[in-house]
């Protein structure tokens, strides 16, 4: 009943930046928190950044903070991460994802997710 799909992902030189946008069908979309996560190879889903439903509550893993941003615009039922300053340990699969209710950081309680959309940052 919902689906998410990712795009914006590419090849981008260090220090450089992306916005990656998730596009959500489902009603009514303004419940849902929306998050990104990624995951680089060999590696577990890691936590980026998430968003309340009404936009009023933004939270960011350490590692990205002052970096990137996220946002909501909830009349085109949409999500962005705005990327700059990109690193080469940012290079990963990042992955849109919705959940009801708060805010976590545990890839394990979001309900629906994305196909996710490659970032690769060259030195």
């Amino acid at each position: 009943q919902v689906q998410l799909v990712e795009s914006g992902g590419g090849l981008v030189q260090a220090g450089g930046s992306l916005r990656l946008s998730c596009a959500v069908s489902g009603r009514p979309f303004s419940n849902y928190v929306m998050g990104w996560f990624r995951q680089a190879p060999g590696k577990e889903r890691e936590f980026v950044a998430a968003i309340t439903g009404s936009g009023g509550g933004i939270y960011y893993a350490d590692s990205v903070k002052g970096r990137f941003t996220i946002s909501r615009d909830n009349a085109k039922n949409r999500v962005y991460l705005q990327m700059n300053s990109l690193k080469p340990e940012d290079t990963a699969v990042y992955y849109c994802t919705a959940r009801m209710g708060s805010v976590v950081r545990a890839a394990s309680s979001y309900d629906y997710w994305g196909q996710g959309t490659q970032v690769t940052v060259s030195s």
